[in-house]
């Protein structure tokens, strides 16, 4: 369950990443993008279907799902080198790392579970089932809850991290693909790639709040650090939706390439990043206009992508 079909108040100031890290699904590499200059810079040789891509948030660590393989890569940030490589599910196809860069959580499609790595030492720890065919997973900001996206279900799992345990189970909208949390912990939007919509669920009571129409099959999902915006890759309708949280409802569509997947806010929230599948390129998005301010060829079917909240940290 790889590839398009089955993703992955701003100023105009510098680029918000250090750095973004592209899957190239067909190409066994992760491409390494400078956004200030526009351009790859490295390709990190990775396992077989590389699907997914996570940042550590303290930087020292970048985290590849290799669908194809059944494991995950771990690239150090600093020497874009794999360090490890760990064995997890079947198919893992989505990856997020904890707040505090402790632990990494991962999809996998194909065995309905959720593998918890241990960052350092690079072992699962846990796993846990899920519903069926997880694909996008969030965390909290407390790093206490773990919400994860089950395509072939219809709903989303709340996980309790500490003791690595469903806890609940809120019905969403059709093949729900990816989420992400409000920065203010109290809503999740969910994209629905099989209903071409976004669910809007309310975290204190457990339910989804409303459902906004989109563009054709949406994948990557994203916010902007004030709440604002969220962003939204259609791969059917080569666009991005731009929905407005206070009105709830689309209020831009921005054209990018062709079979948009991937998508990640930079840390400062003044570009968006959006994988094309079909078209081998990463479209910068200017948050303060929302248009594409720069299109930079990467690998062969880019899929996930992850922004650097700074230079690599620790060795």
């Amino acid at each position: 369950m790889t590839g398009p079909g089955h993703p992955a108040g701003a100023s105009a100031g510098t680029p918000s990443a250090a750095l973004v890290y592209v899957a190239d699904l067909h190409a066994d590499t992760v491409s390494v993008v400078d956004p200030a200059a526009g351009r790859v810079v490295d390709a990190v040789p990775v396992g077989s279907g590389p699907d997914s891509v996570a940042a550590a948030p303290d930087g020292s660590r970048v985290y590849v799902t290799d669908s194809a393989a059944d494991t995950v890569s771990v690239v150090d940030a600093r020497s874009r080198k794999v360090i490890a490589t760990v064995p997890v599910g079947d198919e893992p196809s989505r990856v997020t790392v904890s707040p505090d860069s402790e632990h990494v959580y991962v999809a996998n499609v194909a065995s309905d579970t959720v593998s918890v790595i241990d960052a350092r030492t690079r072992t699962v720890t846990d796993t846990i089932a899920v519903g069926h065919a997880p694909l996008g997973m969030a965390v909290t900001p407390d790093g206490c809850t773990l919400y994860v996206a089950n395509a072939a279900s219809g709903t989303v799992s709340v996980v309790r991290t500490a003791t690595a345990a469903v806890t609940g189970t809120i019905p969403v909208g059709s093949g729900p693909t990816a989420l992400v949390l409000t920065p203010d912990g109290r809503h999740l939007y969910v994209s629905n790639l099989s209903s071409d919509d976004v669910s809007v669920v309310d975290v204190r009571a457990g339910v989804e709040s409303d459902r906004i129409p989109v563009g054709v099959q949406p994948a990557g999902i994203g916010v902007l650090p004030d709440g604002g915006r969220v962003y939204v890759a259609n791969i059917g309708s080569d666009d991005v939706s731009v929905i407005g949280t206070r009105a709830r409802a689309v209020t831009d569509t921005v054209p990018v390439g062709h079979g948009p997947n991937g998508l990640a806010v930079g840390p400062d929230g003044s570009r968006v990043y959006v994988s094309n599948f079909d078209s081998d390129t990463l479209s910068v998005i200017d948050a303060s206009t929302d248009r594409v301010r720069d299109t930079v060829p990467v690998g062969d079917g880019p899929t996930g992508v992850a922004a650097s909240p700074g230079r690599p940290g620790r060795p």
